[in-house]
C-alpha cells in the first residue's frame, strides 16, 4: 500500500472521528458535512505534497 493511501486513510478516520464527537456535541449534520468536505480537500492536498516524488536533478 502507498504511503499516500496510508495517509488518506488516517486523515479519513480522523475526520470520521471528528464528525462524531461534532454529532454528540449538537452541531447541526449540513455543517458537519461542510467541514468534513473541507478537510478530505485538505487531507488530499496536503497528502499529496507530502508523498510526492521529487524530481531528480542529473549531476553535471
Amino acid at each position: 500500500m502507498s504511503s499516500f493511501a496510508l495517509y488518506i486513510i488516517g486523515f479519513l478516520v480522523l475526520i470520521a472521528g471528528l464528525a462524531i464527537g461534532a454529532g454528540l456535541m449538537g452541531v447541526p449534520y449540513e455543517w458537519i458535512a461542510v467541514g468534513a468536505i473541507i478537510l478530505v480537500g485538505l487531507g488530499v492536498i496536503t497528502g499529496v505534497a507530502n508523498t510526492r516524488r521529487r524530481d531528480e536533478t542529473e549531476a553535471s
